[in-house]
C-alpha cells in the first residue's frame, strides 16, 4: 500500500494541498515503511494567459485536479493539513482517501497512520 503527503520541504506536511510543491510517497508493508520517494506535484491552472481571473470563493483560480492527482494514482491515501472541497472530491473520485491532519511532521504522521490513530479534520476543508 502507498500513502502520499504534500510537502514543500520534504519534512513537513503542507498546509494547503493545491499550493504544495512535492508529494512524499511511502510504501507500507506489514506495518512498516519499505520505501520512500519524492515526486514533483504540478499546479497547472485552467486559466489561459491573458484571460481575466475571476475570484472563486477564497481561490482566484481553478486547478486541474486530474493532473495534480495523476502522480499519486496508485496511492490509497493523501495526507494534507488543508485543502479545498473540489480537490477533496477529486481525490475521492480517484479512490484516494483524503485525510486532513493536524500533524505537521511527516514522520510522525506516518507513525500515526501505521498505528491507526491518525485523526481526520474535515472541518479544515474550504
Amino acid at each position: 500500500m502507498k500513502i502520499a503527503f504534500v510537502s514543500d520541504d520534504h519534512k513537513t506536511i503542507s498546509a494547503h494541498f493545491g499550493r504544495a510543491t512535492y508529494y512524499e510517497v511511502f510504501t507500507l508493508e506489514t506495518g512498516k515503511v519499505t520505501s520512500h520517494e519524492t515526486l514533483p506535484k504540478s499546479n497547472p491552472l485552467l486559466i489561459k494567459p491573458g484571460e481575466q481571473i475571476e475570484p472563486m470563493g477564497e481561490h482566484p483560480h481553478q486547478h486541474d485536479h486530474n493532473a495534480m492527482i495523476a502522480p499519486i494514482a496508485d496511492c490509497e491515501a493523501l495526507l494534507t493539513r488543508g485543502m479545498g472541497r473540489a480537490a477533496h472530491s477529486s481525490l475521492q473520485e480517484h479512490d484516494i482517501q483524503p485525510i486532513i491532519t493536524d500533524i505537521v511532521d511527516i514522520e510522525a504522521a506516518v507513525a500515526a497512520y501505521l498505528s491507526g490513530v491518525i485523526d481526520n479534520h474535515p472541518e479544515r476543508l474550504h
